[in-house]
């Protein structure tokens, strides 16, 4: 069961700070990298289960504390990098949820097996008539 979208962004926390990589001076003097914060451990949305999918699938993106940390930094503008940390952070959650299906066994039919026999036996054939006997 996943949890709605909209009632997880009243529990983002934004901080906002000045990018790294080339730009020049725009990028020496505005605040356009995003980091949003989410606190998975006291969500008051989540259920335990959630929040132990979540915690168990994101191990590697939360802290000791209990903090989901999406960081964005690509766009030279503080919104569109909100925006785009909003968007990574859903694909994040819907990713958690996803069910994967288990695979049924099945078994190889008697015509693919004949199939199989019979391109061996070409191949043999093939094969076997490129030989020279010069004896």
């Amino acid at each position: 069961m996943k949890p709605l979208k909209h009632l997880l962004e009243s529990e983002f926390t934004f901080k906002t700070s000045r990018s790294g990589g080339s730009g020049g001076q725009h990028v020496n003097k505005v605040s356009t990298k995003v980091e949003l914060d989410f606190d998975v451990v006291n969500s008051k949305i989540l259920t335990e289960e959630q929040k132990d999918i979540i915690t168990n699938k994101l191990a590697a993106r939360i802290t000791v504390e209990g903090i989901l940390q999406v960081i964005c930094q690509t766009e030279r503008s503080q919104l569109r990098n909100k925006i785009a940390a909003i968007a990574k952070f859903h694909e994040l959650i819907d990713a958690c949820f996803v069910v994967i299906k288990k695979r049924k066994v099945t078994k190889v039919s008697k015509a693919v097996k004949e199939r199989r026999l019979l391109a061996k036996k070409r191949n043999a054939e093939i094969k076997k008539l490129r030989r020279n006997d010069f004896e």
